[in-house]
């Protein structure tokens, strides 16, 4: 059996090609040499990459079988994420990876600006002792502000409790009961800026983020306070930078990223680079070998799941976040179910509810709308269909969807419900859940049709009028063709004397015997349904 191929276009760690296991074929290439990288993806399944390899539009036309980008960071400014999804193509990265070393950098920073201990360096390595010059301050019963309270800002607080400041933050998606189990008192911008002692940025780049502090936050600012980003370059506008710094308007600065890397000597970030008050360092918030090996073991787990066709949670283009142990069974269940309603369907989806009953409402079950829709869409459309691209594709459709979470559950202690409406205006339910302690996948409901089927690979599904004899019919005439029956269940008759049967049958039935069977039994739904497994 031919191994899936893992490109390795950077260096990595050997822990991260440990990670990876004997069960690919890990090949190398210099991601910097686009022939050579543009031939390596030919026939590659997953690439792993760092910051210097351009994985954009024409690298992932090249890569045909491509099934996952992975970054060994944080960033993703080297990927097309937008068309990496158009093709299908899962986009990974290290989110966690290098917090705890962003958070060490910060405090690192605010230390050296409190203590002015680069300058003092340079001073005596120069051969001058001028202990007066330094003079620097405490941070004891200082205040920090933080610009975003989360994993690193939360890291930053429990580091500079310690030194016994006191933190204030501005986060509007943080919850007060959030802040105060970190000590933190959260403030409106600009009363955290006109209070802090030093202020340290820690937002997401955004449009609405690029340039937040600039020239009206300086001048909201003590002319003692120091500002600190190791975050993302951008965030504090520079040039306002320099002209509150030489307007004395701030006392200082820590830069470790720019708005251009390196910086330019045209650009904006340059003349800050010489100022005695500024203490700058080359991007290295991820900079230290037990962040980089983070990286790299943590995208290699990541590769293994999406070759395994399992969901990633560190997937940037894919909904959701780390899927719960008690939600993740159900993942499966939920694509088998809606193989079954394409299987089932009689013309074009157009709406579809997800509903999703019982004690899985008390989790985060946004995963199953992805599983959903990849089941139903998997054998309609010609392209690979992923969790990643499945939404695209039903919104190309135009269809619709919702998912509707419930903790009433009457008759299973969770079962999850598609319902879709068709074009001609009908509509389709199907409902399965997990049995037994062995969590066997079942469909349980068809239209209404109390049953209780496990999904295997094969079903025949009819639907007739309800007389003695039908199922001698199918019975005989499956024999004759040397197709064993599996398992049978047939639903009682509704209120218009019609019964449902739900076959498990052993191997594919042929499309003229499904006919003769159609026909020999008078049925007004006959549907083969295949469920397959990636």
């Amino acid at each position: 059996m031919t191994k899936p191929v893992v490109l390795i276009a950077e260096e990595l760690s050997p822990a991260t090609i440990d990670a990876l296991g004997p069960d690919f074929d890990v090949r190398f290439v210099d991601g910097t040499d686009r022939p050579a990288l543009l031939s390596a993806l030919a026939d590659a399944n997953a690439v792993l990459i760092r910051s210097a390899t351009k994985v954009d539009a024409e690298a992932i036309a090249a890569a045909p079988v491509l099934k996952v980008v992975a970054r060994a960071g944080v960033g993703l400014d080297n990927v097309d994420i937008k068309s990496a999804t158009t093709a299908g193509v899962m986009v990974v990265n290290a989110p966690t990876s290098n917090i705890i070393s962003a958070a060490e950098l910060t405090v690192g920073h605010i230390l050296s600006l409190a203590r002015r201990i680069p300058a003092a360096h340079a001073s005596l390595a120069a051969g001058q002792w001028k202990r007066s010059a330094y003079t620097g301050t405490e941070l004891f019963e200082k205040t920090v502000g933080i610009i975003g309270l989360g994993r690193i800002g939360a890291l930053i607080t429990a580091r500079l409790q310690a030194f016994g400041v006191n933190v204030v933050a501005y986060d509007p998606y943080v919850t007060p009961t959030r802040a105060q189990q970190l000590g933190v008192q959260l403030l409106e911008l600009d009363d955290l800026l006109a209070q802090s002692d030093f202020v340290t940025i820690h937002m997401p780049k955004t449009p609405e983020t690029t340039g937040m502090i600039g020239a009206e936050q300086f001048r909201l600012m003590k002319p003692t306070a120091f500002v600190v980003n190791v975050a993302r370059g951008g965030l504090i506008d520079e040039e306002a930078l320099h002209a509150a710094l030489a307007a004395g308007e701030i006392a200082g600065a820590g830069l470790d990223v720019f708005s251009s890397e390196p910086p330019a000597q045209d650009g904006p970030a340059f003349p800050l680079l010489g100022l005695p008050n500024v203490v700058v360092t080359p991007h290295l918030g991820a900079s230290t070998d037990e962040a980089q090996e983070k990286a790299g073991v943590s995208v290699a787990k990541s590769v293994k799941l999406a070759l395994e066709g399992d969901l990633v949670p560190d997937a940037v283009n894919v909904a959701g976040g780390v899927i719960d142990p008690f939600v993740r069974p159900g993942i499966a269940l939920v694509e088998q179910l809606g193989q079954f309603f394409t299987g089932l369907a009689h013309s074009a989806l157009t709406s579809l509810d997800i509903e999703v009953r019982g004690e899985l409402a008390a989790y985060d079950v946004s995963v199953y709308r992805l599983a959903a829709l990849k089941g139903i869409l998997a054998n309609v459309v010609s392209e690979n269909v992923s969790y990643v691209n499945a939404p695209l594709f039903a919104e190309q459709r135009g269809i619709e969807t919702r998912l509707i979470v419930e903790a009433e559950s009457p008759l299973y202690r969770n079962i999850t419900i598609l319902r879709g409406t068709l074009s001609d205006g009908s509509v389709l339910t199907i409902a399965g859940t997990l049995a037994g302690t062995r969590m066997v996948p079942k469909v349980v409901d068809i239209n209404g049709y109390d049953i209780e089927v496990p999904i295997e690979r094969h079903h025949l599904v009819m639907r007739y009028a309800d007389r003695p004899g039908i199922v001698a019919i199918y019975g005989q005439k499956l024999g004759d063709a040397g197709i064993n029956i599996a398992g049978l269940q047939v639903a009682q008759a509704d209120a218009s004397g019609r019964a449902l049967s739900v076959l498990t049958v052993d191997s594919p039935v042929p499309e003229e015997l499904l006919e003769d069977m159609r026909q020999a039994v008078g049925a007004d739904l006959f549907r083969r349904i295949e469920v397959t497994e990636d």
